[in-house]
């Protein structure tokens, strides 16, 4: 199933009803973040008419939506909810496509009727809203932005191939910062809200047939229709890789969620079976939802779960190892042919006699790029190997620049790579670097866990299909 959603992340031309000219507002926060770097039309309606400043650019307010004299395709409406089902009906008059209804007020504040009644007037214009009580709709790739949350607060990442949605809009609001921060890129941002009518469903359909997205991530804390939601994973995950982080997990959790966005959580038991049978990822935490999605971004899935170990650090090399065991993946058994290429390049001098060759491989400490080299394109040729972790303590100064070069060359096996550099600036710099080679960089071994856990799950699944 296929569900058309690019008027709402493409829009040529957007109304903010409940535009303001006073800083500190919704209203003006919508319209600095859609004058920053959106490209289509802007016009703002509020019924005291006048005009508004925004960075230096003046835009003339309209009364209504419907005195705009060209089309609009989409208007985000952030008006008192009392309001919203009478502007809903001027938008139908407008011929507007999408509603992005920022407003609070509605099912999770008691008000389910109003609720109602405004999808019974969208329902009749055939407008397709996002929302209420929501946070807006983010598309990294052209800029168009209603997110109310200032820049200066909350931090926009750059355009990459992960979307996210949130049941939450503060929670999403966190995610952006942290994806900003971390140099994380993202495509779409949807702020789901009540879900009064487009849903995780609809947008996760959509996002299965968009090409700027390879990785689909969300938050939710409940799903509206559970037989959808399970149609739509199981279609999405034989395209792209779907994660969830599921909060209400517990029975707390689950109350606090039916007042915060009216969801009912249900049992996370049920949540677990559906996402297990549907190839979705259950994250258990934000740092872990990312872990997953920036690995499944950057690297094809496993073909096995055979995990082999390259390290310079023999601490680190055990600690792996416990956290692949941990969760259930195993170490690669290395064939004899393998362990003889190590038992020759020792006697030949290119590698020390006193590492270790049994899986992890220990390079020690004094290892340059080049030593690193020659153990990754070993285990990379063995059969036995389905993925490859390489640790790389940045502190020892013999480990010099070239191993971003090294992981430049190793790719050419096809095998997947997941990289780890714990540490402070420096190995921060480096992983950068190794990122522009395409090759994911995590910070601690707990991380590298994650996203070797992530590319065996999901190319087990695809497997299996």
């Amino acid at each position: 199933m296929t569900v058309n959603l690019d008027f709402l992340f493409y829009p040529k031309s957007v109304a903010v009803i409940g535009a303001s000219a006073t800083p500190g507002k919704v209203g003006n926060a919508i319209m600095k973040s859609l004058a920053a770097n959106f490209n289509g039309k802007v016009y703002p309606v509020n019924v005291k008419e006048g005009e508004i400043e925004i960075n230096g650019k003046k835009f003339k307010v309209y009364r209504s939506i419907k005195e705009i004299p060209d089309e609009v395709d989409v208007a985000v409406i952030a008006v008192p909810a009392k309001f919203v089902p009478d502007v809903i009906d001027e938008c139908g008059e407008k011929g507007v496509k999408g509603a992005i209804v920022i407003s609070a007020g509605f099912k999770e504040a008691g008000r389910a009727d109003l609720e109602e009644e405004l999808v019974k007037r969208a329902r009749k214009w055939g407008i397709r809203v996002v929302g209420p009580n929501c946070l807006g709709v983010t598309n990294l790739e052209n800029g168009f932005d209603c997110n109310f949350n200032p820049p200066e607060r909350q931090a926009r990442p750059k355009f990459g191939p992960i979307a996210f949605m949130s049941q939450s809009g503060a929670f999403g609001a966190a995610i952006l910062d942290w994806a900003a921060r971390h140099e994380v890129g993202m495509s779409k941002f949807i702020s789901l809200g009540n879900m009064a009518d487009l849903d995780e469903s609809d947008f996760m359909l959509y996002l299965k047939d968009d090409p700027k997205t390879k990785v689909i991530t969300a938050y939710i804390e409940g799903v509206k229709d559970g037989r959808k939601f399970f149609n739509a994973a199981k279609e999405t995950t034989k395209v792209k890789p779907v994660i969830i982080l599921k909060a209400g997990r517990t029975e707390a959790g689950a109350k606090a969620a039916a007042s915060h966005t009216g969801s009912l959580a249900g049992s996370y038991k049920i949540y677990q079976a559906a996402f297990e049978q549907t190839g979705v990822l259950a994250a258990k935490s934000m740092r872990q939802l990312f872990n997953y999605a920036k690995a499944l971004a950057m690297q094809s899935p496993a073909k096995g779960d055979r995990v082999a170990i390259v390290t310079n650090g023999g601490g680190a090399g055990v600690m792996m190892s416990d956290g692949l065991l941990e969760a259930g993946l195993k170490l690669a058994e290395f064939t004899e042919e393998t362990k003889e290429k190590f038992r020759k390049a020792i006697e030949e001098g290119l590698l020390p006699e006193h590492m270790s060759y049994k899986n992890p491989v220990d390079v020690i400490g004094d290892a340059p790029s080049s030593r690193y080299e020659t153990a990754i394109r070993y285990v990379l040729e063995d059969p036995n190997v389905d993925i490859v972790v390489v640790i790389a303590l940045f502190q020892s100064p013999a480990l010099d620049e070239g191993i971003v070069d090294v992981m430049e060359r190793v790719k050419e096996y096809g095998k997947p790579i997941v990289f780890v550099a714990p540490g402070g600036e420096y190995p921060e710099r480096m992983a950068r670097k190794i990122e522009e080679k395409g090759i994911p960089v995590f910070e601690t071994v707990e991380d590298g866990v994650d996203a070797v856990y992530a590319l065996i799950k999901y190319g087990k699944y695809l497997a299996e299909l």
